[in-house]
């Protein structure tokens, strides 16, 4: 099992700057560009390495297990702060820490245990949740609009991620209203990503739809590749998934959403606590179009879908 702990902090740090540590259960590549948002939201808050704040991450190997020792290792590091991404939140909750923790997570925080309420959150935990309901039907609209024909779509789920059931009845109502049917796969408790594409295969179905989640973002090229291969329009929530090779992405702008994070830390540091300071919806939402997947599977986006787009890849 191997768990990589990066020190951030400059040789000539000061023993008296409070310790922050960002943990995240996957590897440097994937995890990466986010805690350099976050190092950059802090700078621009006024932080100084090695004066006024001292910045590491801890990142896992992409296992559960490697998750859990890390998050282990994290809190018995005893930081002023720790900063979670993905399902190091959920970890962290169940984790019996008094250590304010900061997290950006993509599903419902509620639901996962790790906060009382949105509005406030009573416990030693806030952050950010990438988890917008309307965005589901928008991305389901997008998918209408690029390929007006379509009838009948897929919508992949994961029952165990917080918040799916609410993702799925906002979904449903938002076929009801544009005359789509839906069909419903479900991906963990033993089906792959794999799999589940193979059983999509079998209804016909005319594009996909993935909630957000690190396993879809994580597969996102074998996506991309069986979206080519089948001529089947595939969508997401986070632009990594466009930029990987399929047609669109629509949803929260994470490095907006990383360099935010900085606010919490900011604030926690200053004394407030992470139970009175309300857990926020992201501010920014972008929109991806991959227009060379889309010319590949002979998909002709719209002039006025184009112009909605924050960024194209051709």
């Amino acid at each position: 099992m191997a768990v990589v702990w990066v020190f951030a902090r400059p040789a000539d740090a000061q023993p008296a700057a409070p310790r922050v540590i960002w943990v995240s259960p996957n590897s440097v590549s994937q995890g990466g560009p986010f805690f350099e948002e976050l190092r950059r939201g802090l700078r621009d808050i006024g932080h100084v390495e090695g004066r006024s704040i001292q910045l590491e991450s801890a990142w896992g190997d992409g296992t559960p297990q490697g998750a859990a020792q890390v998050l282990a290792e994290t809190i018995a590091a005893a930081p002023s702060v720790i900063v979670t991404q993905g399902s190091m939140g959920p970890l962290a909750s169940k984790a019996r820490t008094t250590i304010p923790v900061v997290f950006g997570y993509s599903g419902d925080p509620v639901e996962a245990g790790m906060v009382d309420s949105l509005p406030r959150p009573g416990r030693n935990m806030t952050g950010i949740t990438y988890m917008t309901l309307e965005l589901v039907g928008k991305r389901m609209e997008l998918l209408k609009e690029i390929f007006p024909t379509a009838r009948r779509i897929a919508v992949v789920a994961t029952p165990d991620h917080p918040g799916d059931s609410a993702e799925r009845r906002t979904s449903q109502v938002a076929a009801t209203k544009l005359g789509i049917a839906i069909d419903y796969f479900e991906l963990g408790r033993g089906a792959t990503v794999a799999s589940v594409l193979a059983a999509i295969e079998s209804t016909r179905s005319d594009a996909v739809m993935f909630f957000p989640t690190q396993t879809v973002i994580a597969n996102r090229s074998s996506i991309a590749e069986w979206s080519l291969k089948k001529k089947v329009p595939t969508i997401s929530g986070w632009a990594q998934f466009a930029d990987g090779g399929n047609i669109m992405s629509y949803g929260p702008n994470l490095a907006d959403a990383s360099r935010r994070l900085a606010f919490y830390v900011d604030r926690i540091l200053k004394g407030a606590k992470p139970g009175d300071l309300p857990v926020e919806l992201p501010n920014r939402v972008e929109f991806v179009v991959n227009l060379k997947t889309a010319r590949a599977i002979g998909v002709n986006v719209p002039p006025s879908v184009l112009l909605r787009a924050d960024r194209v890849i051709e």
